[in-house]
């Protein structure tokens, strides 16, 4: 069962359910607690917390989806028989539409007559100080027949939030056996009940105050990888349909680990890339270039690079992610091989020269040459023997506390420097560039309601000192001529060098004035008002907003605007990719 007819199964049966399909969302995610989307339910979480109305947005309270996932917690454990950074996540969602129930039945029907498999056991939560144990279904799995069932405790079976706070609840897993006859966790249900204040690591800790939720709701996922391994009788996911083809172009690399990690990260650079990440040296970018930078070594250790296993990637999911595009990926790929074989040789004279490689010194090679840990340990052999990827994060952030205090020194306390939300930024240079950018976010905003109307509301956006992301409500893809009248707009803004206020009011008066929100957030009793243009004066004003903040005084300091980008993200949501000079 090739990994296509697992997809389409997938889909039909949940449609035959009436489940709204809804569109992978980006890697990159809305929510600014996580660098990349994990899992399937992130782009759902509004929906679960009544943030948002299912109904309004999909015509239904039940959603399934395909969702891309990237997750680097076990980057350096790449190569062995189960690791991988990117993979896919099949869901199926509902928002008081059923509970256990159905969610159960469905997924031993799918699981057992759709594909034909097995089902060896499956886990539910057996109770804590805080939360009763799970009855309910355990007498539902044995119902439909399923006989060991086995009790498992809050740090198994009872899931936490992807980020700082969020949904949870007791979960139920299936599980199925592989070629070698191992029991493989393939599905995941988790019974949205309760709001975590917390992080998953401070629930298992006992931290958390869980508080039940308005509506309980249905959140499951089953990675595609594992679940084609099961299908397709293999042993591990790398011998499976959705790796062997990009395997096959690597005829000249003869270790198997090395083979697997070229694999994997190839696979997971490419998706990063048709996503708008590229290569630097903090957040999402510094994820890619590690994932990169460790392909590129092992690549270039047998051969002369090629690009051949990221068009292999290409050409293996082009007909389900359109926005796989040579053009795209190839001259990043390319940039990135280049740079750094130029660095390996600048880095390799002065690896040769120490004695040790320890974290001090890695750090040191790492911030001059760009040599990720992964390849300082690799190419540095017995001298990188006691290195450890501890002792290197440590380092690096020892150097993003010190970028942090300098940057807030100078902007008086704001601490938007790295991975803090919506704005990133870890030199207070980057910071200045971030401000305009942030500023020609309203300046879009605004433009974007001018041209398309007054449809067109706020999504998410992502900011750093390269460029600009902006989401927002549409329901299809801009014109060419409509691109060019936002630019027109934001620019003349620009040129008008409109002065930038910031007023501070009641939320509901905010609101009567006008100033437009980010739907999806719960502001303060009091917020921040900014207007560009003259606020006294309605039509004098280009744009008004609820903001933190900071901005630029004044329009003319952001320079020329160009739209580099525009796309789909999920259904009715579409992206803009902008920087300025």
């Amino acid at each position: 069962m090739k990994h296509f007819e697992i997809r389409d199964k997938f889909r039909k049966f949940f449609e035959s359910k009436n489940h709204k399909w809804v569109e992978s969302s980006s890697l990159l995610p809305n929510d600014p607690s996580v660098l990349f989307t994990t899992a399937g339910m992130q782009q759902f979480k509004p929906y679960y917390v009544g943030a948002a109305d299912p109904m309004k947005d999909f015509g239904s309270l039940n959603t399934a989806s395909i969702q891309k996932s990237i997750r680097t917690s076990d980057i350096d454990e790449v190569g062995d028989d189960t690791h991988d950074t990117f993979f896919e996540m099949l869901g199926n969602f509902s928002f008081g539409g059923y509970f256990k129930k159905e969610a159960i039945t469905w997924a031993h029907e799918f699981i057992t007559k759709e594909l034909g498999l097995p089902i060896s056991y499956a886990t539910v939560f057996k109770g804590s100080e805080v939360v009763l144990k799970d009855e309910e279904s355990k007498e539902i799995w044995k119902s439909l027949g399923v006989t060991d069932i086995r009790e498992e405790g809050m740090d198994d079976v009872f899931w936490g939030p992807t980020g700082s706070s969020g949904p949870c609840g007791p979960t139920t897993e299936i599980y199925c056996r592989n070629a070698n006859g191992q029991d493989v966790e393939v599905w995941n249900i988790v019974f949205n009940e309760f709001f975590c204040d917390v992080s998953r690591e401070d629930l298992l800790a006992g931290k958390a105050n869980l508080q039940p939720l308005p509506t309980k709701g249905i959140d499951t996922g089953m990675g595609l990888e594992r679940l084609a391994m099961i299908a397709q009788k293999k042993t591990n996911i790398f011998e499976t349909d959705l790796f062997n083809p990009i395997m096959d172009t690597l005829a000249d690399v003869s270790d198997l680990r090395k083979k697997r990690i070229i694999t994997d990260h190839v696979r997971a650079s490419t998706f990063l890339i048709s996503d708008g990440v590229r290569p630097s040296n903090k957040d999402q970018g510094y994820i890619l270039r590690r994932l990169l930078r460790r392909a590129i070594v092992h690549l270039t250790a047998m051969s002369e690079f090629s690009f051949t296993p990221f068009q292999k990637v290409i050409d293996e999911y082009k007909s389900i992610y359109p926005n796989l595009e040579s053009s795209v990926i190839e001259p990043v790929v390319q940039e990135e091989e280049a740079k750094f074989s130029k660095t390996i040789r600048q880095g390799l004279k002065e690896l040769e020269k120490l004695e040790t490689i320890d974290a001090s010194s890695a750090f040191k090679l790492y911030e001059s040459y760009g040599l990720p840990y992964e390849t300082l340990k690799e190419l540095g052999g017995e001298k990188a023997k006691e290195l450890t990827r501890e002792a290197f994060d440590e380092k690096f952030k020892e150097h993003q506390e010190k970028s942090r205090a300098g940057a807030e020194k100078k902007f008086g306390g704001h601490g938007l420097i790295l991975d803090t939300g919506e704005l990133k930024a870890s030199t207070p240079e980057e910071m200045e560039k971030v401000i305009k950018l942030h500023t020609a976010t309203h300046l879009l905003h605004a433009s974007l309601r001018k041209v398309l109307g007054e449809e067109v509301h706020q999504a998410g956006s992502d900011i750093t000192a390269e460029r600009l992301r902006f989401d927002f409500t549409f329901p299809r893809k801009l014109t060419p001529e409509e691109i060019s009248r936002v630019e027109e707009l934001v620019n003349g803004a620009i040129e008008k060098d409109y002065a930038v206020t910031k007023e501070e009011m009641p939320y509901e008066e905010a609101v009567k004035t006008g100033a437009l929100s980010f739907f999806k957030l719960k502001y303060p009793p009091v917020v921040n008002v900014y207007s560009v243009g003259d606020p006294s004066k309605a039509e004098d004003t280009f744009s008004k907003e609820l903001c933190g903040g900071p901005h630029v005084e004044h329009t003319g300091t952001i320079g020329s605007f160009k739209i580099a980008k525009e796309e789909a993200v999920s259904a009715g949501v579409r992206r803009i990719r902008a920087i300025t000079n």
